[in-house]
């Protein structure tokens, strides 16, 4: 049992550390390679979305790739999944990164269990309990100090990365609330294989995946595919089975390493600025996931699917 529960910490680890680093990796590639984030978020998910719903199809047998479009009313579902979730915090967060940093896009994205927790308390009539204000009042906190470092009167980001970050984190509240149903009628696979792809070929009207306007070298190719497969399709799958062997309470918790991650990799590598106040913004920030992670005990095939169906960012992510 003590083994299954290691194995279960290193899968969700694993994968948090590949989505911090995606993250770090694409900021590198728009920032200074020329590549358009419009570009990488139609390839990432056309790519990483027909990978998982040919790998799901073939290997576990899933018949619900096909399936969930039996149904007229979960076909609109999932379409409207596809375009305001999985393409809208797709879009968002690589915009925050471009307009930014990879550090304080992924941060402000995990805003967005803050708001799920005011909008349930909206949505039920209800005050919210102890908990959820500590961790709104500390996620309110973090983000005053991380885009301002602690100087009220200026930003220290740009208004855009700020109202990108701020959109991303409303998309990952939608994208987590929206598409419980659908999870529990047909997986988190085939639903967030399916969101990817339609949400792809939908941006690649705008964005095609052929003119990508950046510099191709042979590392550069490489730091591409990372971003497309260790920035979501592996990490999906190890924390997708992460729940086989460890609560989907730890897998939130655990998760919280995506973000001290990519601010992380972003101050070491990319020489990103990174004060004592964006540290402790930082600090708030993650702690109001663990805050809320740690909260009530849930229904554990709700947590399940809701926590399987993340981008954990994909931002996911």
């Amino acid at each position: 049992m003590k083994n299954r529960r290691l194995y279960g910490f290193a899968m969700v680890l694993t994968g948090a550390v590949c989505w911090g680093l995606s993250g770090t990796v694409a900021q590198h590639l728009f920032q200074n390679e020329g590549f358009s984030p419009g570009w990488m978020v139609t390839v990432r998910l056309i790519l990483s979305g027909s990978l998982l719903l040919i790998g799901v199809s073939l290997l576990r047998k899933d018949k619900a790739v096909q399936g969930i479009w039996r149904d007229t009313g979960d076909r609109l579902r999932l379409l409207l999944f596809a375009i305001l979730g999985m393409l809208a915090v797709q879009y968002t967060y690589f915009a925050a990164i471009a307009a930014g940093n990879a550090a304080t896009a992924t941060l402000l994205q995990y805003l967005g269990p803050a708001l799920i927790t005011v909008w349930l308390a909206l949505s039920e009539r209800r005050w919210p309990r102890a908990k959820e204000t500590a961790s709104v009042l500390l996620a309110l906190i973090g983000t005053f100090l991380l885009v301002t470092g602690g100087r009220p009167d200026s930003l220290s980001i740009s208004w855009a990365a700020l109202l990108w970050g701020l959109g991303s984190a409303a998309a990952l509240a939608f994208y987590t609330l929206y598409p419980v149903g659908l999870l529990k009628r047909w997986g988190s696979a085939a639903v967030v294989g399916w969101g990817m792809v339609i949400g792809g070929v939908g941006l690649s009207l705008i964005h095609p995946p052929w003119p990508s306007g950046g510099t191709w070298t042979p590392l550069n190719a490489l730091f591409v595919l990372f971003v497309i497969l260790f920035g979501t399709l592996i990490p999906f799958f190890l924390y997708l089975e992460s729940l086989r062997y460890i609560r989907p309470t730890e897998t939130s918790l655990l998760a919280s390493a995506e973000p001290l991650t990519a601010a992380v990799a972003a101050v070491l590598w990319l020489k990103v600025p990174f004060g004592l106040p964006e540290w402790v913004g930082a600090l708030c920030i993650i702690a109001t996931v663990v805050l809320l992670s740690t909260g009530e005990k849930e229904k554990r095939k709700e947590g399940e699917d809701s926590a399987a169906g993340r981008k954990q960012t994909l931002q996911e992510g």
